[in-house]
C-alpha cells in the first residue's frame, strides 16, 4: 500500500509545489511508483508537471465535489513526461469548501476518493493549497504524513505554529494515525546569519525531523516553464541533488519507523 503524505503550509511562496513536483520526480528515478494529487485550485503541480489547467475537461475536482459514487479518480489520471503519475486540479477546486460544507464526512471525501488506487503506488503525495480550508483538512484525514516546506525566515517560521496546532485537531478528531515526517528547509542561502539562524531552530522549536535544506537556485524557476521537474531540465545542479538527498533521507526516515 502507497504512503500517503500531505506537503502542506498555509503560507504561500515557500516551494511547496516545488518540492512535490520535485520529490516525486525523485522517487520515479529511484524505481517507485508515484501519484501526486493537486489540491490547489492554482494548479501549480499540473502546471509544472506539463499540462495546461484551463486545457482539461475533467480533474479532480469532478471526483471530490461529485455525490456520484462511480466517478473513479483511477479514470482522471495522466502519467507526465517525468514519469510521474498526476491527479490534476483546476480552478473549479476554488469551490469546494462551500460544494463541500453540508455534506455529511466531508472531511473524508479525498480518503475515500484514494481508496482505489492506494494499492498501486508505492507514494502518493498531496499537494496543499496555501490554506486550511476543508480540503487541506481532507489531505491530513487521508494522510499517514505530513511534510511541512519552510522557508527559512521569521515570517514563515511563525505560521508554522498554527499549522501544527491544525494537525493536532485532525490527529484528535478525524486521523489518529496521522504523523509529522519533518520539516524541510526551502528557498536556503547559506551565506546569511538568518537561514541559519531559524534552520537551528526549528528541531527543537518543534521537536520534529528537520531534513537536510534545499537550496534557493533559479533552476527551479525555469523547469516549470518546461512542464518538468528540475531532475529533468537541470539534473547535475545542486537542486536537482537536494531533491535527490531528500528522497534519500525520506526513505531511511520512513525506514526506521516501520
Amino acid at each position: 500500500m502507497a504512503r500517503v503524505l500531505a506537503v502542506a503550509n498555509q503560507k504561500g511562496g515557500v516551494a511547496k509545489t516545488t518540492t512535490v513536483v520535485n520529490l516525486a520526480a525523485a522517487l520515479v528515478e529511484r524505481g517507485d511508483r508515484v501519484l501526486v494529487v493537486d489540491l490547489d485550485a492554482q494548479a501549480c503541480a499540473t502546471f509544472s508537471l506539463g499540462l495546461d489547467p484551463e486545457d482539461l475537461d475533467e480533474t479532480g475536482a469532478d471526483v471530490f465535489m461529485s455525490r456520484e459514487p462511480q466517478r473513479e479518480l483511477a479514470d482522471l489520471v495522466v502519467r507526465t513526461a517525468d514519469g510521474v503519475d498526476l491527479l490534476p486540479a483546476s480552478i473549479d477546486l476554488a469551490g469546494a469548501d462551500r460544494a463541500l460544507a453540508s455534506v455529511m464526512g466531508r472531511e473524508y471525501v479525498v480518503r475515500d476518493a484514494l481508496a482505489g488506487v492506494t494499492a498501486l503506488y508505492d507514494w502518493i503525495l498531496l499537494d496543499c493549497s496555501p490554506s486550511l480550508g476543508i480540503i487541506t483538512i481532507n489531505a491530513l484525514t487521508a494522510a499517514n504524513g505530513v511534510i511541512v516546506p519552510l522557508q527559512c525566515e521569521t515570517l514563515s517560521h511563525r505560521g508554522v505554529g498554527q499549522l501544527m496546532e491544525t494537525i493536532a485537531d485532525v490527529q484528535r478528531l478525524t486521523n489518529p494515525g496521522l504523523e509529522i515526517v519533518g520539516v524541510v528547509p526551502t528557498l536556503f542561502d547559506g551565506r546569511t546569519t538568518h537561514a541559519k539562524a531559524v534552520l537551528a531552530d526549528l528541531g527543537p522549536r518543534y521537536g520534529v525531523r528537520v531534513f537536510t535544506p534545499i537550496s534557493r537556485s533559479i533552476r527551479f524557476a525555469e523547469a516549470p516553464a518546461a512542464g518538468r521537474s528540475i531532475l529533468a531540465t537541470s539534473g547535475a545542479s545542486k537542486g536537482a541533488r537536494d531533491y535527490r538527498r531528500l528522497a534519500d533521507e525520506l526513505n531511511e526516515s520512513l525506514a526506521l519507523r516501520d
